[in-house]
């Protein structure tokens, strides 16, 4: 569609327009409905060029709309007409001191395109896209970012220090290891560093002064990806106010530029709209603004254009029909839209637009050759009259929003393992010896081998020294009680009475688990077909990537209704990581088949919003469905449960109102369960019954902890998604007393992006004071109220109202908590936040920070209110963790302990408090394995006592968090290439390990070797070293191959081997090592090989 351009010089008076805006003036376009403003830039740029395609002009082509969405939509429909790079300006979306420096995405994207206008010549940008409220913010002054920008190069020389004091004293935050931009980290050699406009961190490797290499970082797994020879780094100087130097974006444009403005009325009205909102923060004049545009020569765009003295054009556009958006009636609708035109349909990916030439297959533009399919984004379809040519999308044809992916920045989460959390003072469980205080990590000497020991503390002021290098028998305590637990007396009885009921407890829930499972796998089900051609253009329609979870989740669903079982499979994860998407490929599946569906949910908003996006999802597709909750007229309730009879129903959704009596499937082959612990016990009997016959998938985001996923595998069948989605940005959140101004500033600040803003207030009673309040603090927005006293109308009313845009507040009660997905609404305030728990307020903010966009999270206590010491720190724990995926972050603090609750039962939940919760799990893995006699999962711990240091010095590893990783990692490795790749990681990103850490990774390497053959001790006595075994075949073998080699080994007894070692050895560390590794040589490289359980063992 790229020539279609050209066809807009025949159009009255355009030629005259572009020749006019050559000669320095501008004019006026008319008839640009739908996306036809966007084909009309097309023309523009091209008549910006020469025949051979090179740039005329010296400035670029700035193109102005009316809002910040509108912008990001045009550069969408911008690509199908034009091969010419889009630059998008956004709005800023923090204003005056909100911004910690350098973490608001659109300041970062806003500063890049600074730079970029700076470039020289064709360097620079030929198109910028923007809107209205992106311009009344100014930039911040290129000279600024001159003057704070160095660059660095390979080679260079610099003073790793005084780069360090140089970031620190413009703002940066120095951490131990980098996730957000901002921020920076020093160890030893190397620096690492984010700046705001980078989409990835770099890490800069020094030899003395000397740069010798720079590498970009990925935050998750903290390794290089990529070498760079030179980069420059932006530190902006920061005001005592917060500040930089700023500028109008008029002031950064060359001669030479040109300027569109979009519906110039519309632009007008947004402009002082926002300036009334708003001015005080900063922003230009809107008169200024335009005064400084009027500068340049322009063209203004309108559906309906004012005459004027200037050139003007009057486009031969008409606008598009709508649709109705019913399925049987699209084609028909085509015909009548299209007749005698060619018709383009638009659709955004491969799958869609096959399906779609299977729906109009039959059509009459189909039948003429008329019908054509280009791959894209419209936002509005439009008719080009003289050309006989008609365009739409996908999206109208079904009257549905698509929604559009953007780019995605390097993800800034990192996966927080709540035992990097440990501090000192924390309660920990050592397998062993029961609770006991850790008391921090100390250095210690023994018998010739310096090493990293963790006190730990118990009854009676006891202390136990635990090497590093066992870092496996500690884990923190985390039990879920609300008392502190008491410290075990080490040599008393009573920590492995307390172990052996917790051991009998988990045994008998798996056997329980086990033989129910095995019940269930002799049941008949339905084993639903393999994927059809329609399932895989289903799933590929899909417009966003899929994460890694969601493949291996949708891999496991697929194979689970395929197998003539019942499935029950839980899904877990955070909220917006994409289970709906998954329910709904599994339904798909289910009616395609000609079973029915249906999706049980806890709240009417929910069963309302999962309708729509079901609807929305399977428009292209002939399925019925209808959904029933109290939202539900009666007639339509009458004419659902006749057609769930009649199987003329295919999916229906609803809440507790589906799992009455009254209700009768013809054929129901899946229910899909969203957050079931919050249904009643009749409810839960009910799906009880349902799980023997039919396949069964429950939804919870409450997360499961991995340990606990890991600990089931084999008992119950759960899928965790666990990573975020590429374009999600962290909510911001902040812990306030509830202040007029504060809300005031924030609510129009949200209203001026064009979104949107939910107040949760859970009380009934007081709701109405509330919203008097808020209508007082911000009069110009509309108030809508929701709580479950409401009836079905006035709720349902509410609710559509504020899904449809046409409220700015939604004041609710938690009616709002369950899965809520609105994207426009990315401010959230919770009053009187300190009066809920973690897991409640972690789900509350799960219903912002949905889109690209920036949001807010404001936790509000009352200006008189005492907090309370747990309010204080529940509150401080979900400020701490607001990067994405907190679910699992915040964890272990009250969240898994929930989702352990929920799936384990109450009773567990004792045992839980008693041993901690690593260790539960442990036990309850081993129960498992046992019972299925599966091999161990983990080697038994080799213990290797050599001589020489072996341990990670403070100037190597400074961060405590990591360095305990490391141990921990080195203690699970089972395989000598898992060391080797860690090796690699500490020399990335840490730098050359000093000796001590290399020779930490060498008895590493010893262990691995030692356990393949079923050693369990290694130790240096007085000119031999002692080796304890379980496995005499093994060593026998061992002994054959060191004889074969010259080294002597002798079998002392069944459970002990010695080897002699030369006088001249015995004295030195490293020969001594160097004598132990040529002994096992045979055998490095071997991974773990696990006995079974049978095998005899000391």
């Amino acid at each position: 569609m790229l020539g279609l351009a050209d066809t807009l010089e025949s159009h009255r008076g355009f030629a005259e327009v572009v020749a006019s805006l050559h000669g320095g003036h501008g004019g006026t376009i008319g008839g640009t409905w739908g996306s036809a403003s966007a084909l009309t830039v097309a023309a523009l740029l091209t008549s910006r060029r020469s025949p051979a395609g090179n740039r005329t002009a010296a400035g670029p082509l700035v193109v102005v709309l009316p809002h910040a969405a509108e912008a990001e939509a045009f550069v969408d429909d911008l690509a199908l007409f034009s091969d010419v790079p889009s630059l998008l300006l956004p709005a800023a979306e923090s204003l005056g001191d909100d911004d910690p420096a350098g973490t608001d995405p659109a300041e970062a994207e806003r500063l890049a395109i600074v730079k970029r206008l700076a470039l020289p010549g064709s360097a620079a940008p030929a198109l910028v896209v923007t809107s209205i409220q992106a311009l009344l913010a100014p930039l911040v002054d290129p000279r600024e970012i001159a003057s704070s920008t160095r660059r660095l190069e390979k080679g260079a020389r610099l003073d790793p220090g005084e780069l360090a004091d140089w970031l620190g004293a413009r703002g940066w935050l120095a951490a131990d290891a980098i996730d957000s931009p901002g921020s920076f980290a020093r160890r030893g050699g190397i620096v690492d560093l984010f700046a705001a406009d980078w989409d990835r961190p770099v890490r800069i490797e020094f030899d003395g002064d000397e740069i010798d290499s720079l590498r970009t970082f990925d935050t998750v797994s903290q390794r290089s990806v990529a070498e760079l020879q030179a980069v420059d780094v932006t530190a902006l100087v920061l005001r005592p106010d917060g500040s930089a130097r700023r500028t109008p974006f008029t002031d950064l444009l060359p001669p030479g530029s040109a300027w569109v403005l979009v519906e110039p009325g519309e632009l007008a009205e947004e402009a002082q709209r926002m300036w009334q909102r708003l001015g005080a923060a900063g922003l230009l004049e809107p008169e200024e603004v335009f005064a400084r545009i009027g500068r340049f020569p322009s063209v203004t765009l309108a559906a309906l254009a004012p005459s004027g003295l200037d050139a003007s054009a009057a486009l031969a556009v008409e606008s598009v029909e709508r649709f109705t958006g019913v399925l049987d009636r699209v084609r028909e609708e085509l015909e009548t839209v299209g007749r005698d035109q060619d018709v383009w349909v638009v659709a955004p990916t491969e799958a869609e637009e096959k399906r779609l030439r299977e729906l109009l297959d039959g059509s009459a533009p189909a039948r003429d050759g008329r019908l054509h399919f280009a791959r894209g984004r419209l936002s509005g379809g439009f008719r080009l009259v003289p050309e006989k040519l008609v365009l739409v999308s996908s999206a109208e044809l079904f009257r549905r929003e698509d929604a559009a992916p953007r780019p995605a920045r390097q993800r800034l989460s990192r996966a927080i393992d709540t035992f990097l959390d440990l501090h000192e003072g924390d309660h920990v469980v050592h397998v062993s010896h029961g609770i006991g205080r850790y008391r921090g990590l100390k250095l210690l000497e023994r018998q010739g081998r310096t090493e990293e020991f963790l006190e730990i503390e118990f009854a009676e002021g006891t202390r136990i020294y635990v090497p590093a290098s066992c870092i496996e028998l500690v884990q923190k305590y985390v039990g879920g009680s609300k008392l502190a637990p008491k410290l075990a007396k080490v040599g008393g009885a009573a920590w492995e009475k307390q172990k052996l009921a917790v051991q009998k407890a988990v045994a008998d829930m798996a056997a329980d688990m086990i033989r129910l499972q095995a019940t269930r796998g002799s049941r008949p089900g339905i084993a639903f077909p393999a994927d059809t051609t329609w399932q895989r253009e289903f799933e590929e329609s899909f417009p966003f990537d899929e994460t890694p979870d969601q493949l291996t989740a949708m891999e496991a669903i697929r194979e689970d209704m395929q197998r003539p079982r019942p499935m029950d499979r839980l899904l877990c994860g955070d909220v917006g990581f994409g289970k709906t998407e998954l329910a709904m490929r599994a339904a798909f599946k289910a009616v395609e088949a000609g079973a029915q569906v249906a999706v049980l949910v806890p709240t009417t908003v929910l069963a309302e919003q999962h309708r729509r996006t079901f609807a929305a999802r399977f428009a292209e597709y002939p399925f019925t469905i209808r959904s029933l909750s109290r939202l539900t007229g009666t007639a339509e309730e009458r004419d659902t449960l006749e057609g769930l009879a009649r199987k003329s129903v295919d999916i229906v959704i609803g809440t507790h109102r589906l799992a009455q009596a009254d209700i009768h499937f013809a054929n129901l082959g899946l229910a899909i369960v969203d957050e079931e612990q919050r249904f009643g016990v009749d409810v839960k009997e009910r799906l009880k019954a349902l799980r023997a016959s039919v396949d069964v998938l429950t939804m919870t985001a409450t997360p499961i902890p991995r340990t606990l996923h890991m600990s089931m595998l084999g008992i119950r069948d759960i899928s965790n998604l666990t990573t975020p989605p590429a374009n999600r940005i962290a909510v911001e959140t902040r812990v306030a007393r509830w202040d007029d101004s504060l809300v005031r500033t924030a609510i129009e600040r949200e209203l001026a992006r064009g979104g949107q803003v939910f107040v949760v207030h859970n009380r009934i009673l007081d709701i109405h004071k509330v919203a008097t309040r808020l209508a007082g603090i911000v009069p110009e927005a509309t108030i809508g109220i929701a709580h479950g006293r409401l009836s079905e109308a006035e709720l349902e009313e509410v609710m559509l109202s504020f899904v449809a845009g046409t409220t700015d507040i939604l004041l609710a009660t938690t009616i709002i908590e369950s899965g809520l997905d609105i994207p426009r609404a990315n401010t959230i305030f919770i009053d009187e936040a300190d009066g809920y728990g973690l897991a409640d307020l972690h789900q509350l903010r799960g219903r912002v920070g949905r889109s690209h966009h920036r949001a807010w999270c404001y936790l509000l206590v009352d200006e008189g209110a005492r907090l309370t010491s747990t309010a204080a720190k529940r509150l401080r724990a979900i400020q701490e963790f607001s990067s994405m995926g907190a679910g699992f972050s915040l964890a272990m603090r009250d969240l898994e302990i929930r989702g352990a609750g929920n799936l384990l039962g109450t009773q567990q939940s004792g045992h839980i408090a008693t041993v901690g919760y690593e260790l539960y799990c442990r036990l309850l893995e081993q129960a498992v394995r046992g019972l299925k006699a599966m091999p161990p999962a983990e080697p038994p711990p080799v213990n290797v006592d050599l001589p020489g240091e072996a341990w990670l010095p403070r100037d190597y590893i400074p961060d405590f968090r990591a360095k305990i990783d490391v141990y921990r990692r080195l203690s699970r490795a089972t395989a000598e290439s898992q060391i080797d790749d860690l090796a690699a990681e500490l020399a990335d990103r840490f730098g050359p390990p000093p000796d001590e850490s290399r020779r930490l990774l060498d008895f590493a390497r010893l262990r691995v070797a030692a356990a393949a053959l079923g050693i369990d001790s290694i130790a240096k006595h007085p000119d031999m070293i002692v080796i304890g075994h379980h496995d005499r075949p093994a060593i026998e073998k061992l002994r054959q191959a060191a004889a074969s080699r010259g080294v002597t080994l002798r079998i002392a007894d069944q459970r002990t081997a010695v080897m002699p070692l030369d006088p001249a050895v015995s004295g030195v560390p490293e020969a001594v090592f160097q004598a132990v590794r040529t002994l096992l040589r045979p055998l490095r490289g071997r991974p773990y090989s696990p006995r079974p359980p049978s095998a005899p063992r000391s």
